[in-house]
């Protein structure tokens, strides 16, 4: 007579439902949770410490006024547009690219007129590009 063996448990853990239950919490915790930005910060720009950098004798100086108006090497723009900064850079340097530009805002001055000069230099083709501080200690310029 032939008879059939009892399986035998073995005693194991399934983990099927454990798996669901997190994958549930993830997603709970996922739709539930707002993203705010923090848009409250007290920043005092523009003052650093550092050596200055040695530059050449030949640069291209984009000042940028507290009204958010620009002067390319001490020459004041009539029209204060970016094609207007555009314009007066590309003839301060002599269609020149190779030459460093130095920024210099003061510290109460726009972020987008900042980001303005960056952005013309950048499609003017001007690889040297760097922001003058001022060393907070001394109040000596650095560029």
């Amino acid at each position: 007579m032939k008879f059939k063996r009892q399986r035998t448990d073995d005693g194991g853990v399934n983990l099927t439902p454990l798996i669901d239950v997190v994958f549930l919490l993830l997603i709970f915790f996922m739709v539930s949770t707002t993203f705010t930005k923090e848009s409250r910060l007290n920043l005092e720009l523009p003052s650093a410490k550092g050596e200055p950098a040695i530059h050449d004798d030949v640069v291209l100086e984009v000042v940028v006024d507290v009204s958010g108006q620009y002067r390319v090497n001490e020459r004041s723009l009539a029209v204060h547009t970016v094609e207007a900064l555009m314009a007066a850079m590309r003839d301060a340097a002599a269609d020149n690219s190779d030459i460093p530009v130095i920024i210099t805002a003061d510290a109460k001055s726009p972020h987008q007129s900042v980001i303005t000069a960056m952005d013309a230099a950048g499609r003017l083709g001007f690889a040297k590009l760097s922001l003058s501080t001022q060393d907070p200690e001394t109040n000596s310029v650095d560029q």
